[in-house]
């Protein structure tokens, strides 16, 4: 113990003469960091709206001319028109500002545990970064992340914790908080870039099936969170997922849910298994992430459907956290009471 904590204090010292710690507690100085009570935003958008129910459902065929990716302006200009029909606005900018204002610390939370293949592609997310420029985010104040480093670089992601630009790390530089914090049944050190740095958050995630929580799109993201995630997997993670998502550095900064549909999995998930990977080619966007992960699953269980495999019900699978999420006020999960905007 004694060379462990000898081997900490050099290790910190040198970290903190780079001018940023990797030990919990801390936080990284080229933010502007205000009191934790400030952080909480008290709604999900600026102006203090909530589109309850409404799921943008946006078709990405068209842009596919070829296998590749669509380009980033193409996948913008689909944003952009997802953003005006999500917030009622008449112009993008405006979309966007009605979510987002200058001073915001955006957080990226993007899912890249599958690796390249089955994680929301560079492409999209920095589509997203350029909406957010559109409300006059700075990209120094963007930070792209997920648990470890290793995971975004294997996904595609260039690390920059200091550079200029848009910064990208993970959970592993930045640290965790040194105590858990307990709501409903899970208890957990939260990352200090969901706790500490960032004022708002955009949940990036993929749609793919899940091997024990049914599927994995926004909600089941946040596990990424924080430090225990492996405790809260009983019960097809009922009622876990969304007692995690009810704590305040989630519920009160949460602005936008993305889905990465265009390549998407409807079983052996959450690593990528080709066999069961399709070209879904949609792209999801929503203020209410519970109806946005009704939407995506049942998506998953059509494609099942047709594939022959039986609904995840029937295999111990159903993802019922949804329903739980709902009833806690978290978004609509009632499937019939979902709008669907398909763009």
């Amino acid at each position: 113990m004694r060379r462990r904590n000898f081997l900490k204090i050099i290790i910190e010292g040198f970290f903190a003469i780079a001018g940023f710690s990797i030990f919990p507690g801390k936080v990284f100085p080229w933010f502007s960091i205000r009191d934790e009570k400030d952080l909480l935003i008290l709604s999900s958008g600026r102006d203090g709206s909530f589109e309850k129910g409404r799921v943008i459902l946006a078709n990405c065929a068209p842009l596919l001319k070829t296998d590749k990716f669509p380009d980033k302006r193409a996948i913008f200009r689909l944003l952009n028109i997802g953003i005006k029909h999500l917030t009622g606005a008449k112009k993008p900018g405006a979309g966007w500002t009605s979510l987002f204002k200058p001073s915001d610390i955006v957080g990226l939370k993007v899912n890249t545990l599958a690796g390249r293949m089955l994680s929301p592609h560079p492409t999209l997310v920095f589509a997203v970064i350029e909406g957010l420029k559109l409300a006059g985010v700075k990209e120094e104040n963007i930070i792209i992340w997920d648990r470890t480093n290793r995971e975004l670089k294997r996904a595609g992601y260039s690390i920059n914790i200091r550079g200029r630009g848009v910064r990208c790390f993970g959970s592993d530089i930045a640290g965790y908080e040194n105590e858990p914090e307990v709501i409903g049944s899970v208890g957990g050190c939260f990352s200090t870039i969901i706790s500490r740095i960032c004022t708002a958050i955009i949940n990036i995630g993929v749609l793919k099936d899940h091997d024990l929580a049914g599927i994995s799109i926004g909600m089941k993201n946040f596990y990424g969170v924080i430090h225990n995630p492996n405790k809260y997997h009983d019960n097809n993670c009922d009622p876990y997922v969304a007692h995690l998502n009810s704590h305040p550095y989630i519920k009160n900064k949460l602005r936008l849910t993305i889905c990465d549909g265009i390549r998407a999995q409807y079983n052996g998930g959450p690593a990528y298994k080709p066999q069961w990977a399709w070209n879904a080619n949609v792209i999801l966007l929503s203020q209410d992430p519970v109806a946005l992960d009704r939407i995506g699953y049942e998506l998953i269980e059509n494609k099942r459907k047709e594939m022959g495999l039986p609904p995840l019900q029937k295999v111990n699978r159903e993802p019922k956290w949804i329903k739980t999420a709902s009833e806690l006020g978290l978004g609509e999960g009632d499937i019939k009471k979902i709008e669907v905007i398909k763009v």
